[in-house]
């Protein structure tokens, strides 16, 4: 190393320390100097001067009394051990695993019932009613043989289950209180993109927190969490906790019930949560409050999306509406001479943007409500009367999957006739017609609209299909785009290729 660069750099961090050490004995001797400077005097802020605050302190402080922290205790029966087993075994099984087991036939271990296995979990809640209503997820709740809900002021309350509605998440559960601080409810079908969004909750049971952010979409469905999705989506931090806590708008009213987020493996935060609208969640809670349950309007249909390739295919000029894939028997909708093939487009008036939204606008309805329904059939617009009936509780959601996609042929398809025997292994009536899928190629464009092994074809670009030679010839005529009415599990729907 070269000497004089060495002391340069020696010198150059002893001066640094010199500097330091050298201010410290200036500003001491300064304290005892006859001409030291007089002492800083700081300026000191007065809350009682100036313009208002700024920022969502008024808001928090106004809605933040009125979320709760929910914490549900479940018992569930442990699995039954055998004295000297490993599963489940406690510290003196395992003694005797290694050293025997007293001389006890290993083929005549008696059953030992291991002790009840408590859960617990935690999630938050929002007071609606001075008399101790409270709203929450169904998940929060759900199975819980105690829940406890502690208020922003430290006092505890057990609570006692009022009703839960599983297919919106949505739970209602009441403490025997009076007086207690609640928050606005507000109109979740004002909120708009770009919304300020708070999230309120007790995030990983580490108190009651806030987070902002804004509204990042609206309306969101088909992501698996619910049976009935019209999610808020904000980038409002939620995590674990957070579940059944309030989701207000920068005026302070409730918008949502946060309910889920999407973490990609991680159980944090990702910027992507979800609350179920205070509408929805209002509509569950005034029938559960009422009755303890919740009951939702019937119509009878396999609804779908309208993509651009069925609305080519069925002459419509978009793809507003919801396409009525199937009709079940003896329903509202069959009584009121509603086919296969018609494109719902608005319920008394109100636009219907796809699938989703017309099994929403129907469930926010009474059983027994009377709706007249304009539809789109063959070309030619009319509206059609119908009275609701109630959802049966057996009654199961079917879900599709359609690609936009078009081509104007089948290839990498593979037909069978279906005979008796094959519509019974398909559990479909011996009547069925049709040609059964033995083959979809998965690099084939029916794949990608979702055409599956299984799937009975009955009608190809609206032409009866009662044999393969059928099908080919209504394949051989198909030109642009070609539209399969098919048959899967007993209900049909509509495939565009």
């Amino acid at each position: 190393m070269n000497t004089q660069n060495f002391w340069k750099r020696s010198q150059a961090v002893v001066l640094a320390g010199a500097l330091a050490v050298g201010l410290g004995v200036v500003g001491y001797a300064a304290d005892h100097a006859e001409n030291a400077n007089p002492p800083v005097v700081l300026k000191l802020a007065n809350a009682d001067e100036g313009p208002s605050r700024s920022g969502f302190a008024p808001v928090v402080k106004k809605v933040l009394p009125a979320v709760v922290s929910v914490e549900s205790t479940k018992v569930s029966k442990a699995p039954t051990a055998l004295e000297g087993g490993s599963e489940g075994a406690a510290p003196d099984d395992l003694f005797r695993q290694f050293f025997g087991n007293s001389g006890q036939d290993e083929q005549f271990r008696a059953p030992r019932q291991a002790p009840d296995q408590r859960e617990q979990g935690l999630g938050s809640g929002v007071i609606l009613t001075p008399d101790g209503y409270i709203v929450t997820n169904n998940h929060v709740v759900d199975g819980a043989t105690n829940v406890k809900v502690t208020l922003a002021d430290k006092r505890e309350f057990k609570a006692k289950v009022i009703g839960t509605d599983p297919k919106a998440d949505i739970a209602v559960i009441k403490i025997d209180a009076t007086n207690l601080p609640v928050v606005a409810v507000g109109d979740s079908s004002k909120v708009q993109v770009g919304d300020y969004a708070l999230a309120i909750g007790n995030p990983f049971g580490v108190g009651q927190t806030v987070t902002m952010g804004i509204v990042s979409a609206t309306g969101r469905s088909h992501l698996g969490i619910e049976e009935y999705e019209n999610f808020i989506q904000t980038d409002a931090p939620i995590n674990p906790g957070n579940s059944g806590g309030a989701l207000v708008n920068d005026r302070g009213e409730l918008i949502g019930i946060n309910t889920a987020i999407i973490a990609h493996g991680s159980s944090g935060n990702q910027g992507i949560g979800f609350a179920v609208p205070v509408n929805m969640a209002r509509n569950s809670m005034d029938q559960l409050v009422k009755t303890g349950k919740v009951t939702r309007a019937y119509l009878g249909i396999v609804p779908q999306d309208v993509t651009p390739a069925m609305a080519k295919a069925f002459g419509e000029k978009d793809t507003n509406g919801a396409l009525v894939g199937d009709v079940s028997s003896n329903s509202p909708a069959q009584k009121s001479g509603i086919e296969k093939g018609d494109i719902i487009l608005d319920v008394n008036g109100k636009t219907v943007a796809d699938s989703n939204d017309l099994r929403l606008t129907i469930s926010m309805m009474q059983p027994d409500a009377k709706v007249n329904l304009r539809i789109s059939r063959n070309g030619s617009e009319r509206t059609i009367a119908v009275q609701l009936g109630e959802l049966p509780a057996t009654t199961a959601s079917a879900k599709h999957s359609s690609g936009d996609k078009e081509s104007s042929s089948l290839s990498g398809v593979s037909v069978e006739n279906l005979d008796a025997q094959s519509a019974q292994e398909l559990k479909l009536p011996a009547n069925t017609q049709g040609v059964v899928v033995t083959n979809v190629s998965p690099s084939s464009e029916a794949a990608e609209a979702g055409l599956r092994n299984g799937d009975v074809i009955q009608e190809v670009n609206h032409k009866a299909v009662k044999n393969t030679s059928d099908f080919e010839h209504a394949v051989g005529a198909s030109k642009d785009n070609t539209l399969l009415l098919v048959n899967r599990n007993g209900n049909t729907m509509y495939v565009a290729v």
